[in-house]
């Protein structure tokens, strides 16, 4: 029986733990918090993860929640004109459902299972030091642990990240109490809300602790009037400035969350980090080798909503990966294979998030606004969200956005 230790307990790690764990491999997991420290922690993430990522969960059987959480139908996209109206306003719909749960119910529930399962278990904050130690009783280590001391084994992979710096400053309100959309009643959906030079603000549903939610999350250009939640600490005080700013940027939402009220002390998140893809491989102080996962190695911002969508695609590729490797060494040159068939996938929405930081050239400008008026634009632009790689051949490349839209049009009734 192969053994493999992995250090991290989000999407990646855990999802990854739980199907080599149901491919008979000795699993190591190690965790820097119990699950009952997650659950009474604060919020992780926004994490709306789209049909396929959903479809990796359902194939290891790990959708525990599906049946709760708000089954998400569509993607609304709404561009602010400088008097705060809309300028641009579309609901696309998904060719199949959406979905976000709380990381707090998830991997709470997950670490469980898998301890239930006979899976081994160690609550400790690893440093290098201790998977120096650790690794040489594996046949391989995995690192799905993005932060702190550990990414530093990672060196950044300067071509493949053209950002040095954050391009947006986060802030996420987890509530209850938002109305729906009037214009769409009955129809669960994400709505991302574009404010030129200023930042994007998404409403999406969820589920979460208390059940039914709604997640306000600000992106914020730094430096700008959304750039204003550092050394916010009270979570009243983070929803009411997040409340704030809905009434004066995008009022159309505040509308209908102006009752919002948080769904926990724990329920505010803030923050920023430069977008970066790293080397796959880290070299231990002792010789050892280690591999990057998810975020460890691809990190996007989260303005196109692929972080948990990434991680689920990256622990089903790596588990491919392990399975189908047999019994040989997992050495330096499978590791990077690993890797590269995963980057195969995830370059598609590192290209698409990144083109998305910058100032929309004006192609993408009128491509968005196509949406209103042609709604299978509005669909596939949608449906990208799912699979980025669509991109190519109707986004990036004026020639191509233009020969798509004609096309839309002619036949369009």
């Amino acid at each position: 029986m192969r053994k493999i230790l992995i250090v991290g307990a989000g999407q990646s790690g855990l999802q990854l733990a739980l199907g080599l764990q149901s491919r008979g491999y000795e699993v190591t997991l190690m965790s820097n918090r119990t699950p009952d420290e997650i659950r009474a922690g604060r919020v992780m993430s926004t994490q709306c993860m789209f049909g396929t990522a959903l479809q990796h969960e359902r194939d290891l059987q790990l959708n525990f929640w599906e049946a709760q959480a708000p089954r998400i139908e569509g993607l609304g996209v709404s561009v602010a004109a400088p008097d705060s109206a809309r300028a641009i306003d579309w609901l696309g719909r998904l060719n199949g459902y959406a979905q976000s749960v709380d990381q707090r119910v998830k991997m709470a529930g997950w670490l469980e299972t898998f301890a239930h399962r006979g899976g081994q278990l160690v609550i400790h904050g690893a440093a290098v030091s201790d998977l120096d130690y650790f690794s040489r009783m594996y046949d391989l280590s995995l690192v799905s642990a993005g932060k702190g001391e550990l990414v530093s084994m990672f060196a950044r992979d300067r071509a493949r990240s053209p950002y040095d710096a954050p391009q947006r400053a986060l802030a996420v309100s987890y509530v209850h109490g938002v109305a729906p959309r009037p214009e769409h009643p009955g129809v669960e959906a994400v709505r991302c809300n574009l404010v030129p030079g200023v930042g994007e603000f998404f409403v999406m549903p969820a589920l979460t602790t208390s059940g039914r939610a709604d997640i306000l999350f600000w992106e914020g250009i730094p430096g700008g009037p959304l750039d204003v939640f550092r050394g916010v600490r009270r979570p009243a005080q983070h929803l009411a400035l997040t409340l704030e700013l809905m009434e004066r940027f995008t009022p159309w939402e505040h509308a209908r969350a102006a009752k919002a009220e948080l769904t926990d002390s724990g329920g505010t998140l803030t923050g920023r980090y430069a977008p970066t893809v790293r080397d796959p491989v880290g070299r231990l102080p002792g010789g050892g080798l280690v591999l990057g996962v998810a975020d460890v190695v691809v990190a996007n911002d989260p303005i196109t909503g692929q972080g948990s969508n990434t991680a689920a695609k990256c622990a089903a590729s790596y588990l491919d990966s392990i399975v189908g490797h047999g019994d040989r060494p997992f050495d330096e040159a499978w590791m990077r294979a690993a890797f590269d068939r995963f980057w195969d996938v995830a370059r598609h929405a590192t290209k698409w998030t990144n083109a998305m930081l910058g100032p929309a050239p004006e192609h993408v400008l009128g491509l968005i606004g196509a949406g209103e008026r042609l709604p299978p634009v509005a669909d596939r632009f949608a449906n990208g969200f799912d699979d980025p790689s669509d991109f190519e051949h109707f986004f990036y490349d004026p020639a191509k956005t233009d020969a798509y839209l004609a096309e839309a049009a002619s036949s369009t009734p």
